[in-house]
């Protein structure tokens, strides 16, 4: 799909331009559905008590709140091919809102695991947000611009850790119990989601030059009948699309369980309360508000200075490291030790996140919608791999950690799939060159440095 007019530079402070608009709109729309993606992670200590839920039932729970974003990702992608980020988005948050706020209706195991199961579906914004920041920005800033909307979302997997359980506490203040509690916090990110619907679409546009329904109309993009299906073939034969499938596996799977067990974690081998567990699982996501934007940062930068092959070797190096610090932490039996090493190991799992994507535009750009829908399902494949390590009865959750890492380790080397042809080298290099050369452009006419 070619896109044209898309912005060259991140005016990080201002909100003239609709690609600045749609940056900071989505970015914090992103935010509002980890709220309501794990706002329960951080109160499951009350929960297993009130329904008295096993180790294998949370295990199952884990795998049931990532499980159906698998396919909604990978639908999800190809739609916004066909109708635009800004639809798409709008439907996704206003029917996701529901089983958020209707999770309080849990009574038993089944009805927990099935309202976690419909809740998953809102994981699919990750897609829509990096697909709607790629129609937007040029070669040269793609990269930091998808990340740091990706990340700045990701930060709400960290804030929702700290704040449910403050959300919890008030609740507790009014004087209702534990149980109904829980119940009741779990209405609030689901009415911002339900608002946020109409925000993003009376706010955002599909496109620099407008929406998918007048430029078809206008023949200036192609028509939208037929090409999702057509953009989903084209991502499904290429094997670099299936590579960055495990590669995302590997990083953002990692941190959907790193977000899913860290409280509990804390809690049970710390002995930590739930207000405090909470907390240091928090720092885990907070990492998101400058480490994803540092991957794509230096995704942009290793491809100005070795093109393509440069973000490759980039997603490399920081993925390597991300198991290796992984592998470090399932080892810390004190418990400053192993704050320390999560936040460092954080830091890699984000960057690895922002390079993967840094790396997903420049795929198939006929098919845009489709590869980062089927990247971005590989995340949630990668928690739901990962979920039935942590469900075992036979592994501690540091034995699930350690072999998470190894995992991490191997998968690590499935960059060296990730090539292109010397002529789409060619082409990216002179459109980045292109991009660059406009951003100096308007650097010299109006004096604002741009990132």
């Amino acid at each position: 799909m070619d896109i044209k007019n898309k912005a060259t530079q991140i005016e990080l402070f201002s909100l003239k331009s609709v690609q600045m608009r749609t940056f900071h709109t989505t970015w914090f729309t992103f935010f509002l559905a980890f709220f309501g993606w794990f706002g329960i992670a951080p109160l499951m200590a009350i929960v297993r008590e009130d329904l008295m839920l096993t180790k294998t039932q949370i295990g199952n729970t884990i795998i049931a709140s990532v499980a159906i974003t698998v396919a909604v990702r990978i639908f999800i992608g190809p739609l916004c091919d066909r109708i635009g980020a800004r639809k798409a988005y709008t439907w996704l948050l206003i029917l996701g809102s529901i089983p958020v706020m209707g999770i309080g209706l849990a009574h038993d195991y089944q009805t927990f695991l099935l309202f976690r199961l419909a809740i998953g579906a809102i994981g699919a914004s990750f897609v829509i947000t990096q697909y709607h920041t790629s129609v937007m920005f040029a070669p040269n800033c793609v990269g930091t611009a998808n990340a740091t909307t990706a990340g700045w979302g990701n930060l709400g997997g960290g804030v929702t850790q700290m704040v449910m359980p403050i959300i919890f506490t008030a609740i507790l203040s009014l004087g209702v119990n534990e149980y109904l509690g829980w119940r009741l916090a779990m209405i609030i990110p689901g009415i911002a989601l339900f608002i946020m619907g109409f925000v993003y679409y009376f706010t955002t546009q599909d496109a620099p030059d407008g929406n998918y329904s007048e430029l078809f109309k206008q023949d200036q993009i192609d028509k939208g009948k037929g090409k999702g299906m057509e953009s989903f073939n084209l991502a499904i034969k290429d094997y670099r699309v299936w590579a960055l499938f495990f590669i995302y596996a590997a990083c953002f799977g990692v941190e959907l369980t790193i977000n899913n067990i860290a409280a509990l974690y804390y809690h049970d081998h710390f002995k930590l309360d739930v207000q405090t567990a909470g907390v240091i699982a928090g720092l885990f996501g907070l990492m998101n508000i400058f480490a994803r934007t540092v991957g794509g940062f230096f995704s942009d930068f290793f491809a100005k200075k070795m093109g393509l092959k440069g973000r490759v070797v980039f997603l490399f190096i920081v993925l390597l490291g991300e198991g290796i610090m992984l592998m470090l932490f399932s080892r810390m039996s004190v418990m400053i030790a192993a704050i320390g090493t999560m936040i460092v190991f954080s830091l890699f799992v984000q960057m690895s996140e922002g390079a993967t994507f840094g790396l997903v535009p420049f795929i198939n750009r006929k098919a845009l919608g489709a590869v980062a829908g089927i990247v971005g399902a590989g995340g949630n494949a990668g928690a739901v791999a990962a979920g039935f390590l942590f469900r075992a009865e036979n592994l501690t959750t540091q034995q699930a950690l350690l072999f998470l890492g190894v995992m991490v380790v191997i998968v690590s080397f499935a960059t060296l799939l990730v090539r292109f042809s010397p002529a789409v080298q060619d082409a990216e290099k002179k459109a980045f060159a292109a991009a660059l050369a406009e951003k100096q452009r308007l650097k010299a006419g109006s004096g604002y440095e741009p990132i």
